[in-house]
C-alpha cells in the first residue's frame, strides 16, 4: 500500500528555524510537520521553570505560524498525549501516520542524534537527516581544520573562521591590527556602580504563552524558577527587536565591562540572545553583520565589536565543533579527579557567599546568569571544591534558558572544569576570592574576607583556591601558563599551607553532608 505521507518532517524544539534545510522542498499536498512536547525533556534534568517555559512558548509559537502558512502540523502538546519520551511518541506517530519517509535536520544533542533515527529504523520508516545550515561551520569543516590537533585552541580557529567569512578583515589582516582586543576589555566599576542602566526590551506574554506559563506552573511545580517576570523574545520578529535594543543602547559599552559584575543587576551590557540563538529565532551572520555594521557606522567601538563577534562567530562555532568531534566521550571526562557530590544550596541560593548567593538566586529566578557569572562564580565554585564534572554539566543544562547540551557541555566540562585535560584550553581557571572583589562589589557586602585563607572570616574561594594549587601542584607547577600561580604556592609556609588545607577539607565535608538537592531527581 502506498503512502499517503511522503515527508513527516520532524522538528525540535533547539531547531526552530524558518529557513531550515527540512524545509526546502517541502509541499503542503504530501507533506507534514511533527514537533512534540515531552516530559523527559524538563525532567531528564531538572529544568528551571523559565526553561521549561522558553522552549514550550517558543515551540508552539513556531507551530501557529506554521499552520498559518496552510501546512498541517501534528503537534503533541504536554497536556494532551501519554508519551513520556520523545522517542515513545514519534514511535507511535510513525505507526499511525506512516510517512514514506522522516525528514530532519541533525539533532543538535548526540542522545538524540542516535535514538530517532534507531526509532525509525524500528519502525521500516526512511530516516533522512539534513546539514544544519543555521551555523557558519559545519562537522566537516571542524574536522578539517582540527587535523591531528591533539590540544583545540580559539584563537586559531576564531582567526581561520574570520578569514574564511571575511569578517572584521581589511584584506589579509584584521581591521585595527588586532585578532582580539582582550585587554581593553576587562573593565569593572567603581564604587558608584553602574548607574543608570539601560532596561533590556521585554516582550510581556501573550495569551498564547500565558497559558505555557500556567500550565509549567501546575505541572512542574516542584521545580525551581518564577515565571512572573517571564519576558524573552519567542519568535524572530522578537528576536530582531532584542537584536536592535543590544546594538542601539549596549554593545558600545559592553566590551569593557563583559567581565563585570555587580550585586543584584542581571543584565549589566549583555545581550540576552543567546537564547534566540540557540532556538534559532536568529540566524547568528544577522547576529554579527548587526555588530559589525555598529562599528562600520562609528557607533560602537572596535573592542566591543570584536568581543561580541568572537563570541558568536568563535566561540559558538568553536564549542559546537568540539562537542561533535569528542562526544560521547566528553560527558565521562574528569581529568582532575573530581569526585565532591554538588552543594545543596546550588538549587536553594542559600548562602553566606555574597557573589554566589547572588549568581544562584538569579540564575534559580530568571534561568539566566550573563558568562562570568557562569565561569568565575559558579564553575569556579565547582572546580576549586571538587565537584563530580557531570554532576556540576548536569546542573548548568537544567538551570539556563539557553541551555542546549551542545552548547552548555563543553564550556562546563572543558573550559569551566578543565575536566577534558586542556584539550580545550590551555589551563584552569582557577582564582581566589580577590578575583571577585576585583570584578563586582559583593565582597564589600559579605561576611567572607577574600584576602583570607584561614580562620572564622575566610573566603572559601581563597580557601579551596589555595587548596587547589596544592592538590594539583604535579600536573601545573611547570606548565608555562600556570608556573607563576604554583610558585606563588611555593612561597607559602609550610604551617600557613597545612591550615589552609585542614580549613579546605573541613568545608568539603560540612558541604558533602549536605549535599542531598532539595530540588531534582533523587539519584
Amino acid at each position: 500500500m502506498k503512502a499517503s505521507l511522503r515527508h513527516l518532517v520532524l522538528v525540535l524544539g533547539d531547531q526552530l528555524d524558518r529557513g531550515s534545510a527540512a524545509f526546502d522542498d517541502f509541499d503542503p499536498a504530501t507533506d507534514a510537520v511533527w514537533m512534540a512536547e515531552v516530559a523527559h525533556e524538563a525532567t531528564q534534568v531538572w529544568s528551571t521553570q523559565p526553561r521549561i517555559a522558553v522552549f514550550l512558548a517558543a515551540m508552539r509559537a513556531f507551530r501557529d505560524e506554521l499552520r498559518a502558512r496552510g501546512w498541517t502540523v501534528h503537534y503533541r502538546a504536554l497536556d494532551e498525549h501519554p508519551h513520556p519520551t520523545l522517542e515513545a511518541a514519534l514511535a507511535a506517530d510513525l505507526a499511525a501516520l506512516r510517512p514514506a519517509k522522516v525528514l530532519a535536520v541533525k539533532p543538535g544533542e548526540w542522545r538524540l542524534a542516535q535514538s530517532l533515527p534507531a526509532i525509525c529504523r524500528e519502525t521500516g520508516v526512511a530516516w533522512a537527516e539534513r546539514p544544519d545550515r543555521h551555523f557558519y561551520c559545519d562537522a566537516d569543516d571542524f574536522e578539517a581544520w582540527a587535523g591531528k590537533r591533539r590540544e583545540f585552541r580559539l584563537e586559531l580557529f576564531y582567526r581561520w573562521l574570520r578569514k574564511r567569512e571575511g569578517v572584521l578583515m581589511d584584506g589579509k589582516e584584521p581591521v585595527g591590527g588586532q585578532w582580539n582586543f582582550d585587554a581593553a576589555n576587562r573593565g569593572s566599576f567603581d564604587r558608584r556602580g553602574p548607574g543608570l542602566l539601560p532596561a533590556p526590551r521585554a516582550f510581556p506574554p501573550d495569551e498564547r504563552t500565558r497559558g505555557v506559563l500556567a500550565l509549567v506552573a501546575t505541572r512542574f511545580a516542584s521545580h525551581p524558577g518564577r515565571l512572573d517576570g517571564f519576558d524573552w523574545p519567542l519568535d524572530p520578529a522578537q528576536a530582531r527587536a532584542a537584536l536592535d535594543d543590544f546594538i542601539r543602547h549596549r554593545l558600545p559599552l559592553f566590551g569593557r565591562y563583559q567581565d563585570a559584575m555587580w550585586e543584584g543587576e542581571p543584565w549589566l551590557y549583555h545581550s540576552r540572545l543567546s537564547v534566540a540563538l540557540n532556538l534559532k529565532l536568529l540566524d547568528p551572520r544577522e547576529v554579527v553583520q548587526a555588530a559589525v555594521r555598529a562599528w562600520e557606522q562609528g557607533h560602537a567601538p572596535i573592542e566591543a565589536v570584536e568581543g561580541f563577534v568572537r563570541q558568536v562567530l568563535g566561540w559558538r562555532e568553536f564549542v559546537r565543533g568540539l562537542y561533535w568531534k569528542r562526544m560521547p566521550g566528553f560527558l565521562d571526562d574528569n581529568a582532575l579527579g573530581a569526585e565532591e557530590p554538588l552543594p545543596a544550596f546550588f538549587w536553594t541560593g542559600d548562602t553566606d557567599l555574597a557573589c554566589l548567593r547572588d549568581a544562584l538566586r538569579q540564575t534559580l529566578d530568571l534561568g539566566y546568569a550573563h558568562h562570568i557569572q557562569r565561569l568565575m562564580v559558579l564553575g569556579l565554585f565547582a572546580l576549586l571544591l571538587g565537584v563530580r564534572p557531570r554532576a556540576i554539566h548536569e546542573w548548568f543544562l537544567a538551570v539556563y534558558v539557553d541551555a542546549v547540551e551542545w552548547v552548555e557541555l563543553p564550556n562546563v566540562l572543558g573550559m569551566s572544569q578543565y575536566a577534558d585535560g586542556g584539550r580545550m584550553v590551555s589551563k584552569p581557571y582557577a582564582a581566589s576570592g580577590k578575583y571577585i572583589q576585583r570584578m563586582s562589589n559583593h565582597c564589600a557586602g559579605c561576611r567572607f574576607r577574600p584576602d583570607e585563607a584561614t580562620g572564622p572570616r575566610a573566603c572559601p574561594y581563597t580557601t579551596l583556591y589555595w587548596d587547589f594549587l596544592a592538590r594539583h601542584e604535579a600536573r601545573f607547577a611547570r606548565h608555562p601558563r600556570t608556573a607563576l600561580q604554583w610558585t606563588h604556592l611555593g612561597r607559602k609556609p609550610s604551617e600557613e599551607l597545612a591550615a589552609i588545607r585542614r580549613q579546605a577539607t573541613e568545608l568539603r565535608a560540612a558541604l558533602a553532608a549536605g549535599s542531598r538537592p532539595e530540588h531534582g531527581p533523587k539519584r
